[in-house]
């Protein structure tokens, strides 16, 4: 049943409550939870690597190694006074320049591409949640990072959040300020009770020459080129509205079109979330529902689309959902499998060159040093051939568009 725009409000809200929760989950969580398969059938698992500070998306490099965006560990500097802050009790934020772009070798050992990166955290009072890079990809060999915890709103004045090329020798160069777009250009409907001035951007996939990001907050896709040109694809807040409505885009993937999950609002409620198509028409469609919790999308070689739902138990975040995160396959008749449970607070997820999966991994709610990577065998003993899978943005459509209509 539809909730109503009251409970609606309340379940927008509620995601304010969760910072404290997971601050709590941050005292009592084990030291590593990896995955762990609750069933004998179910490919597979193990953890490669260790020693991330929340670590969110990933993506293989030509050079073979796995490079993953990190959360940082926030940091004390504050921008109260300097700008518009979020909203209290989340803000105001705190930040600093602790976040990082790790890279993993094939026997996991990791070292630092890029650090001094904006990090921030909620306000003390809700537990200090840490954000940083959001996500990474190539394109024609050169790495860019996605930002989520840059602006003034998150307690780093002079900053923003962009979308960075990172340069041979560790440093980064602007390509577009997403904080000022934002600003010039608002959504339909934001929420004005739960809203991030600079914005909470998530993912982001590289098609045709052009990357698209994904910004949960405002219920957002954009386009973003080279030359730092930012294009609305869609604005979801037409179609999801606030605060009842709300969705969030999260996890993108490009296969043919673009495909994209959705975190939904809390309480969790099993089964209320899906994935959506978008084509190079505009047009939004449901081509799985069902799920719940979505932080991430991917396909593999056969063109199968994967899942990662973040938390699976119905109510908030809490001890009863540590290894309560899993990966689901949608199959070409629309049956669901699982492919792995056992996931605690997962984030991203991609296929590298060898066919299996490897997901970030206590993602967020645990101390310094605690994320880890996990690999998953999602293939049997075909896993030795090369993986076409949704970080190549190949076949992707090229979105310019600014509207899009609602086929759910």
């Amino acid at each position: 049943m539809k909730p109503s725009p009251e409970n609606g409000e309340i379940m927008k809200r509620a995601k304010i409550v969760i910072a404290a929760v997971l601050s709590l989950l941050a005292l009592t969580l084990p030291a590593s939870v990896a995955a762990r398969p609750s069933h004998h059938s179910l490919p597979q698992s193990s953890v490669f690597a260790t020693g991330l500070n929340n670590p969110r998306g990933l993506t293989f490099g030509p050079d073979g190694f796995l490079y993953v965006a990190e959360g940082g560990t926030g940091g004390d500097t504050s921008s109260v006074g300097k700008c518009t802050q979020v909203v209290a009790p989340v803000g105001p934020y705190s930040g600093g320049l602790t976040a990082r772009i790790s890279k993993i070798s094939s026997d996991g050992v990791r070292s630092t591409v890029a650090d001094k990166l904006p990090s921030d955290q909620l306000s003390a009072a809700f537990g200090g949640l840490v954000s940083g890079v959001a996500d990474v990809k190539f394109m024609d060999g050169t790495l860019y990072g996605l930002e989520s915890a840059g602006g003034c709103s998150h307690g780093l004045a002079d900053t923003s959040n962009t979308l960075f090329r990172v340069n041979s020798d560790g440093t980064t160069t602007t390509i577009a300020d997403l904080s000022a777009f934002l600003k010039a250009n608002p959504v339909a409907h934001p929420d004005v009770d739960d809203f991030e001035p600079d914005g909470t951007w998530y993912g982001m996939v590289a098609a045709h020459g052009v990357f698209y990001a994904t910004e949960p907050n405002t219920q957002q896709i954009d386009r973003i080129t080279l030359d730092g040109k930012v294009t609305r694809v869609v604005d979801l807040s037409t179609m999801f509205v606030p605060p009842a409505g709300w969705k969030g885009a999260t996890g993108i993937a490009s296969h043919g079109s673009l495909y994209f999950g959705q975190l939904g609002t809390f309480p969790v409620v099993p089964g209320t979330e899906s994935v959506y198509k978008l084509t190079h028409d505009g047009s939004v469609k449901v081509v799985a529902s069902g799920l719940t919790a979505v932080l991430g999308v991917a396909f593999d070689s056969h063109g199968r689309l994967y899942v990662l739902e973040d938390d699976t138990v119905a109510g908030f975040p809490g001890p009863l959902a540590v290894g309560k995160g899993d990966v689901v396959r949608v199959n070409h008749d629309g049956s669901k499998t699982t492919i792995a449970t056992g996931l605690t607070f997962p984030t991203g997820m991609t296929f590298g060159p060898d066919g299996r999966l490897y997901v970030s991994n206590n993602g967020y709610a645990f101390p310094p040093g605690k994320g880890e990577i996990v690999v998953i065998n999602t293939c049997g003993s075909d896993c030795n051939s090369q993986n076409d899978n949704s970080d190549t943005g190949s076949g992707g459509s090229d979105l310019s568009t600014s509207e899009a209509k609602n086929e759910n």
